[in-house]
């Protein structure tokens, strides 16, 4: 990502899981990418506001699910826009902090209440290229909370390292506000015509389906998830970080029995495997070419 960090191919992947005002899963989710062969590190929000932590020191930055500042405002409502217009210490814009990184190749994860914060930063799916906000994450159509397992297909037109070689996966969702809404006709026709509408609830079959519950939101295009246009961000409702392990699953005993050369990995585990395998390999390319003789 940043040419400081290509000085040495084995080197740990950097990664800065967020924590604080009401983040919960940043354990599951720093765990998921230690698995993955990242090193991760937790830090409070305050942390990079305070610049006791800076973003340029890591290769990607997730932030986890939880109920921030408990949706009060609107699922990720608040913490989203802490997240565009709080100052750091320095007087510096947070924003501007986060577009730097991307620009400068960083990968960002956002996992349900993160996938909320993202698309309201205009982080995702940004066709504008602008940050302006151009879809949200509105309440469930059963008017719900919705705690249950889904299948998601991902949508082979989506470009992206965090879902190479993905087809179908069985993860949980844990949310109240997951429907996709966009803001108009032509941010839906630029997300679909662009692939960035990377997963899709499905049926038992792999189809995506708007039925309920096998779409537990009533997602427009059916989505579970948005990259934005470089493809190094993504959003996602259900929980990868949830299924690490095949043991998570609810019906493992059944599993086990139906497919017993099946390994003991869970599903979600592939996803932070993925992009931290990329970076890994980007890192040893860029290194291999400059260890190439020029004429």
């Amino acid at each position: 990502m940043c040419s400081a960090k290509m000085n040495d191919s084995t080197e740990d992947v950097k990664v800065l899981v967020l924590s604080g005002f009401g983040i919960n899963c940043e354990e599951e989710t720093a765990a998921a990418f230690r698995l993955a062969g990242a090193s991760s590190a937790i830090h409070h929000v305050n942390d990079l506001f305070e610049r006791r932590v800076t973003l340029s020191e890591f290769d990607i930055l997730a932030l986890p699910g939880g109920f921030s500042f408990g949706d009060d405002l609107g699922s990720g409502r608040v913490l989203a826009n802490k997240i565009r217009y709080k100052r750091m210490s320095d007087g510096q814009l947070f924003f501007d902090e986060i577009v730097r990184f991307i620009g400068e190749g960083g990968f960002i994860l956002g996992i349900c209440n993160g996938f909320q914060v993202l698309v309201k930063t205009g982080l995702l799916p940004n066709v504008s290229g602008s940050f302006s906000q151009e879809v949200t994450l509105s309440s469930n159509d059963s008017l719900r909370y919705e705690d249950r397992w889904c299948r998601v297909a991902k949508n082979a037109a989506s470009k992206t390292p965090f879902l190479d070689g993905l087809d179908l996966l069985e993860l949980p969702v844990r949310h109240g506000e997951g429907k996709l809404v966009t803001a108009d006709n032509r941010i839906r026709k630029e997300i679909t015509e662009r692939g960035l509408a990377c997963l899709a609830y499905c049926d038992a079959s792999g189809r995506p389906t708007m039925e309920y519950p096998a779409n537990p939101n009533g997602s427009e295009m059916s989505s579970a998830g948005l990259i934005d246009t470089t493809g190094r961000i993504l959003g996602m409702m259900p929980h990868p970080e949830a299924f690490l392990s095949l043991f998570n699953h609810p019906d493992w005993p059944r599993i086990r029995r139906m497919e017993p050369d099946r390994g003991e990995e869970g599903q979600g585990l592939a996803i932070f495997r993925n992009v931290v395998r990329h970076i890994e390999r980007s890192r040893g390319l860029r290194l291999d070419r400059a260890s190439r003789p020029t004429d």
